[in-house]
């Protein structure tokens, strides 16, 4: 991978888990409380916070013991339909294939 592309998302991470530690902060929670309320390891949720790799799983209990999973209709929003695209009776492709000779991305 791309050195540029691996601090960007080195810098992202550290963005989110400092995001995690305000929104924690913010609900007046410590990291133990937290972790348990989640079902994690302290130092699970240390690693979260500080930005050092985490899970999937470990971000979603830890939203949902922060009372935050509204947040991932910000990350990641519902696609939109084109109403015209369904007067249509087009649909939505269930999967997207490669071009033979196209790189991957």
């Amino acid at each position: 991978m791309d050195k540029v592309i691996e601090r960007v998302d080195a810098e992202l991470q550290e963005a989110l888990g400092e995001r995690i530690r305000r929104l924690r902060l913010s609900r007046e929670m410590d990291q133990v409380t937290t972790a348990e309320r989640a079902g994690i390891s302290e130092k699970a949720l240390r690693n979260l916070e500080g930005g050092r790799g985490s899970t999937v799983e470990t971000l979603l209990r830890t939203l949902r013991a922060l009372d935050g999973l509204d947040v991932l209709d910000l990350l990641v929003p519902e696609p939109s339909v084109n109403p015209l695209t369904l007067m249509r009776g087009a649909r939505l492709p269930q999967r997207i294939r490669r071009k033979r000779g196209e790189e991957r991305g």
